[in-house]
């Protein structure tokens, strides 16, 4: 494939505030109005399961809380919004020119809900002890960039996102460590005067120091109208609000998260383990969003080129336009 056409490029300025902070943004992608509609669309057709890539896992635990993960590689709109050139010349700003979309996921927020605890991610191994990206030897900084999208309003009052500038520098949690999957334990626990979860789990079991407590009073909110991104190092200390409920509007959050070609994704694994599900990579695939693959470390469900989108085809696996 040949090297992405760049019309949006972060600045030279934006990429060093993004070196310093571990964020950048946000940027506008979507017209409210457009992403309503669109939202609206592909909402209704997400309820169609049959193309979706993760299946029954081989001792029936079942790929229920894995559901909505990776439904870009079955749903036409989400295929497009991974591949949007608003997005990827950004990204490849950061992680140079060769670039895999490797995961995208939901976070909807329903009135009432807790916030989202604050963590980080280098190998995403904080649910299955297990490493899902692995970067080179040798190389930094680990982690991927994550391009969180607001497909509604994400206020502070709705659950919006959290960050702590310049935090993506230090790992303040050991992901060799297990956490335990309690969802009636673990849901909105108070903490430093705020309920938060994390989905079933509690990340502070994951600290290197249990003492250690983030630093919230230089936390900033990173509010977001619908129809706009920010882009963030997972290694970044996140986190959102809860929803106050002031409004009985749901807040939904669509991540989709890029790594160089370099590392490899899923390394050595046949299933994918997180919120007390188990399902089979078989279906799964990278897709190559901009540059090359020279490695051929993972396997690529799809390529794409500047402003081409890659389609579905019978049974959900995708493949090139």
């Amino acid at each position: 494939m040949s090297a992405q056409q760049h019309d949006f490029p972060l600045t030279a300025d934006e990429v060093a505030e993004f070196h310093r902070t571990g964020y950048a943004g946000p940027f506008t992608l979507y017209e409210p109005d457009e992403i309503e509609r669109e939202w609206a669309r592909t909402r209704q057709d997400l309820t169609d399961c049959t193309g979706a890539v993760y299946r029954e896992a081989s001792d029936g635990s079942g790929a229920a809380n894995l559901s909505n993960y990776d439904r870009h590689l079955d749903n036409t709109f989400l295929a497009d919004h991974i591949t949007q050139p608003h997005i990827v010349d950004r990204v490849a700003s950061v992680l140079g020119p060769d670039v895999l979309c490797w995961r995208s996921d939901f976070f909807p927020k329903y009135p009432g809900n807790e916030g989202t605890d604050w963590h980080q991610a280098a190998t995403f191994a904080n649910a299955s002890g297990r490493p899902q990206i692995q970067w080179p030897r040798g190389s930094a900084p680990g982690g991927s960039l994550t391009v969180w999208c607001a497909f509604t309003d994400a206020t502070a009052d709705m659950g919006g996102l959290q960050f702590i500038p310049g935090t993506h520098r230090t790992m303040h949690y050991d992901e060799t460590k297990r956490m335990r999957y309690d969802p009636d334990r673990n849901i909105s626990v108070v903490k430093n005067g705020v309920r938060r979860g994390f989905f079933g789990y509690d990340y502070r079991e994951l600290q290197v120091d249990p003492d250690w407590q983030p630093d919230e009073s230089k936390a900033v909110s990173m509010e977001l109208r619908a129809g706009q991104f920010v882009i963030f190092w997972s290694r970044l200390m996140h986190a959102s609000h809860p929803h106050t409920g002031r409004t009985k509007q749901m807040r939904m959050g669509f991540s989709a998260r890029y790594v160089p070609a370099s590392v490899r994704v899923y390394p050595g694994a046949s299933e994918v383990e997180e919120y007390g599900g188990r399902a089979s990579l078989d279906r799964y695939g990278t897709v190559l969003v901009s540059g090359e693959d020279c490695f051929g470390h993972n396997r690529v469900a799809a390529s794409t080129t500047a402003g081409h989108v890659f389609r579905r085809r019978n049974g959900g696996v995708p493949m090139g336009s």
